[in-house]
């Protein structure tokens, strides 16, 4: 008999052992996840690195992660984080700039609920804006431009004028050749293909023969395009080398489901400030992609030196 307890004390530790085996790695304020998308998770750049994100952090705290797509205005936003304190959602992820100002005037209803969104201003105690510091990204990507160019003329379509890896894009590529001219089109939202496409064509009348496209519901179908005539263009927050590895010399990246992750992770233990948080280069959360083989070894060297050197010191070729 006494062996038999010993054994169903041995079969009972076990099974515990392996209940804790499927807990989260640490128990801490972290209870599920909600995240927002304004369009969909599925267009493969911005839309699916939140969606990737959110992966990561289910994975990695094994909890429940849900999101909802088309979050779009006021009134659904508000709808859905009803919906989502019903499951017991505890930090919720609005991706993109606009969820600022809806999670400023409704998280003081859900004091529980963490909100987090991107490249705004937090207002509220429980509100966090993540920012990526995107200006040195453009500027390493402008050098690259610069430096690959041989009609001396880049070409730019940016979303906003307010994005500030245009104006290092510009000033990276003035670094680089003094010699470059850099076109500037402004497309006036993230998604509008035919004006993108638009404002390529005008580009190219121009004679630019590297394009930044930095709109990420657009860089896609306007890559293609400058594959089509034989140009080179900068891809912009996903690593877009799958494009064509000779056409797009490297790529400006947004590691957002890393931050995702790390946001995760420091609300958890307690430590995920409110306000408004910047991220680089420093935080690995911002790279420059994959390079085509295109650009010369000895130049791919130079750039990675001299990010290293901006990690380090917070300085920039040009400074």
């Amino acid at each position: 008999m006494h062996k038999l307890i010993m054994r169903f004390g041995m079969i009972f530790l076990c099974l515990l052992l392996l209940a804790s085996c499927g807990q989260a790695m640490s128990a801490g304020n972290l209870k599920k996840a909600g995240l927002l998308v304004p369009d969909t998770v599925n267009d493969q750049v911005w839309g699916t690195k939140g969606y990737k994100g959110m992966l990561k952090i289910q994975s990695h705290h094994n909890i429940e992660v849900y999101y909802k797509e088309g979050m779009n205005s006021q009134m659904v936003v508000e709808r859905a984080v009803k919906e989502f304190d019903q499951k017991g959602v505890n930090i919720i992820f609005g991706h993109g700039n606009e969820y600022s100002e809806y999670f400023n005037k409704i998280s003081n209803k859900y004091p529980h609920i963490h909100f987090v969104s991107f490249n705004g201003d937090a207002e509220n105690s429980n509100t966090t804006s993540l920012n990526f510091e995107a200006y040195a990204m453009g500027f390493f990507g402008g050098m690259i431009a610069g430096h690959m160019t041989k009609t001396d003329t880049i070409g730019i379509i940016a979303a906003y004028e307010w994005q500030p890896e245009i104006e290092g894009f510009y000033e990276g590529a003035n670094y680089e050749n003094e010699n470059v001219k850099v076109i500037i089109e402004y497309v006036g939202n993230w998604d509008d293909g035919t004006q993108a496409i638009q404002s390529l064509d005008r580009i190219f009348a121009k004679n630019a023969d590297v394009i930044y496209p930095a709109g990420d519901g657009y860089n896609v179908p306007v890559i293609e395009k400058v594959k089509e005539k034989g140009h080179y263009a900068i891809g912009y927050i996903s690593d877009q080398s799958d494009l064509g590895e000779s056409a797009v010399l490297t790529s400006t990246i947004q590691h957002v489901d890393v931050l995702y992750e790390l946001v995760a992770k420091k609300f958890n233990e307690g430590k995920l400030k409110s306000g408004n948080l910047s991220f680089d280069f420093q935080d690995d959360v911002i790279t420059l992609g994959k390079f085509s083989p295109n650009v010369d070894k000895e130049y791919i060297e130079l750039i990675n030196a001299a990010i290293e050197k901006y990690k380090k010191t917070g300085r920039l070729p040009n400074e």
